[in-house]
Order: structure tokens, then C-alpha cells, then sequence
């Protein structure tokens, strides 16, 4: 095991995400790093701040400046480069924008961008260009919104997303599941999110009571790219969340450097599955503006399965996909 960082106890779940490290050389400082060691970049930060909870920081390795969690967050020169074929919304979401917080892209089913916040900044964000202000809104403004989920009887799902949608307050969680509760229709909650990864203690009893009482089916999809991303405290809201009745599922994004090695991803899905957790979709990324050098070519994901289906169970190779604008779903490759 790596060596991590020194971590002091904070005694609520909201301290916890609110203590967070901004700075990116006061996080190369905890991990006994230069800005050489790892390109880091200050005009990369324009637009687009460093956010990473110290609670998630103390899995990082000090010393290593290619710590897989380090390189997911931390800015770098590589942001800055213009590539032909990235853009600030790759996958035309403005389009699919139905109603003010509401994505209508695929039958079945939408997406409630449930607030901007988000516990951790990605720098692979496929949303970190996503206009949140304009789709800010008050609880008034919400109910004008869900109306047309009531509207639509052909809507069976809602995917709470973000932000992460469990950055919200319990009491703003409280009045969400109470009108998604009212619409007959629907028969499955569904929830995008990274806390339970990046602030295991969010996973506590009021959260896991309000999923249990839900009367729709809750799935919960977490989004860990690599295994180090687990430890004990990790596990523990899983179990949580697994006792509460909520079934779990994992989305990576498929990062060149980080995890785009066959080693990685058996060691991720293996990890996974000891958490209580399915792979589901492994992605490649979004040709966002600022992201190119996290990207890994179609072929090289497709070789990278083929690897997986040789090491694993059916049951723990993930789906590869690629989301396309207009289409009626992911695209498998």
C-alpha cells in the first residue's frame, strides 16, 4: 500500500466536503512535489478551479507525480493546447435542454441537473463548460420543470445528476424525492455521483433512509476510474447503500496514463465487485475542449477489452462506449 497523506478527523460529512484544498500548490506541497515534477499549470485553473476534498487527497501516494488520483484533478500545461474536434459541448447538450435544469436525449428517460455543485473537479469534466448559471433554479422554478415529466407518461426513469446531485442538503434531497415520489409514471430513480467515493461519510443514515423510502427503484452509479479510489471508509458506504436496497453500479472514463493498461482496469473491476459494486459503462472520454490529452483511441479501448474478457467474468467487463449527439443511446464499441 502507498504511503497517503496525514488526515485530521472532521466530525460531519458537509465539514468534510467543505474542507477542501484550491490551491494546487498547497496539494503539491502535501505530497512533497514541484510544479516541474508534474507540468502544472495556473492559467489552466481559468474557468475552471482545482476542487479536491482532503479526504480524497489522503489517497494520493506523496512522491509520486503520476499518482492516478493526482492526475485526474491537478492542472496541467496539456489543458491549455487547441485541438481540432474538441468543443465546449461535444455532445450538444444545449440542444436536449427541454426545460430549465431538465435533458431530454434518449426515450424513456431524463436528466435533472439537480445543482452545479460538484465535491471534486475533474479535469476530464465533459461538463466543466456547462452553462450552470442558466440553469440555476428556485424550488418554484423546479416545479414548472417536473411538470413536464408529469406531462410525459412515456418517461420511466429520471437520472439525478449534476454538480452531483448528493452535494445537495438532506432537506433539499427531502423536497426533491417528495415530488419525484408524486409522478406515477416513473419507476426508477437513478443517481450519477462521486461522493460516496470522494466523501465516504455523505453515505449516512438520513441519506439512506430517504432512498429506502423512495417508492421507485433506486440505482445509484458511482464513478471511480481506478481502485485506489477505494479503501475501508469507501466499502463502508457501499455496504450502506447495498442494505438500503439501492443497486450499484460503477462508470469510468477510459484516461490515457491513468487507466488505459489491462492491469489497472482488472485490478478496478475486481475492487469494484469486492465493494458490492457491477461495472456498467467504461467510456471513452468527450472531445471537450481542454481534455485531449486524457484521451485513448477507439482501437486502443476496444484491444483493452478484448484484454478484459480474457482476465474476467462476463459479469465484471464493462460495457465500452462512446455517447454521440442524436443518437438513441451510448454507442457500444
Amino acid at each position: 500500500m502507498p504511503q497517503t497523506l496525514p488526515l485530521h478527523a472532521l466530525s460531519s460529512w458537509q465539514e468534510q466536503l467543505a474542507d477542501l484544498i484550491s490551491d494546487p500548490l498547497e496539494l503539491l506541497r502535501l505530497l512533497h512535489l514541484s510544479p516541474a515534477q508534474v507540468s502544472y499549470s495556473e492559467a489552466a485553473l481559468r474557468g475552471f478551479g482545482l476542487r479536491v476534498p482532503r479526504v480524497y487527497a489522503a489517497r494520493m501516494a506523496p512522491g509520486n507525480p503520476r499518482d492516478p488520483l493526482l492526475l485526474q484533478v491537478l492542472p496541467t500545461q496539456a489543458e491549455l493546447v487547441e485541438q481540432p474536434g474538441h468543443g465546449q459541448d461535444p455532445l450538444a447538450e444545449a440542444t436536449a435542454l427541454v426545460a430549465p435544469g431538465i435533458l431530454h436525449k434518449y426515450p424513456g428517460r431524463v436528466l435533472l441537473i439537480a445543482t452545479q455543485a460538484c465535491a471534486i473537479h475533474c479535469r476530464y469534466c465533459f461538463r466543466r463548460h456547462f452553462p450552470y448559471a442558466e440553469n440555476r433554479q428556485s424550488r418554484r422554478e423546479w416545479e414548472e420543470s417536473l411538470r413536464y415529466i408529469e406531462r410525459d407518461s412515456s418517461i420511466e426513469e429520471v437520472i439525478l445528476s449534476g454538480g452531483d446531485p448528493l452535494a445537495l442538503s438532506a432537506t433539499h434531497l427531502d423536497w426533491l424525492f417528495e415530488q419525484l415520489a408524486r409522478l406515477p409514471q416513473l419507476r426508477r430513480v437513478r443517481l450519477h455521483t462521486r461522493l460516496p467515493l470522494v466523501v465516504p461519510d455523505r453515505v449516512d443514515a438520513r441519506l439512506c433512509e430517504q432512498l429506502r423510502t423512495l417508492p421507485q427503484q433506486v440505482v445509484l452509479v458511482l464513478h471511480a476510474n481506478h481502485a485506489q479510489e477505494f479503501d475501508a471508509t469507501v466499502d463502508t458506504a457501499c455496504a450502506k447503500l447495498r442494505e438500503a436496497g439501492v443497486t450499484l453500479l460503477n462508470q469510468s472514463v477510459l484516461l490515457a496514463n491513468i487507466n488505459d493498461d489491462a492491469d489497472t482496469l482488472t485490478a478496478l473491476s475486481q475492487r469494484l465487485f469486492s465493494a458490492g459494486v457491477l461495472p456498467y459503462y467504461l467510456h471513452l472520454t468527450d472531445p471537450v475542449q481542454g481534455t485531449a490529452h486524457f484521451d485513448v483511441s477507439t482501437a486502443r479501448g476496444q484491444q483493452l477489452l478484448r484484454a478484459l474478457h480474457g482476465r474476467l467474468p462476463g459479469y465484471l467487463v464493462p460495457r465500452l462506449v462512446r455517447e454521440e449527439p442524436g443518437k438513441p443511446g451510448k454507442t457500444l464499441l
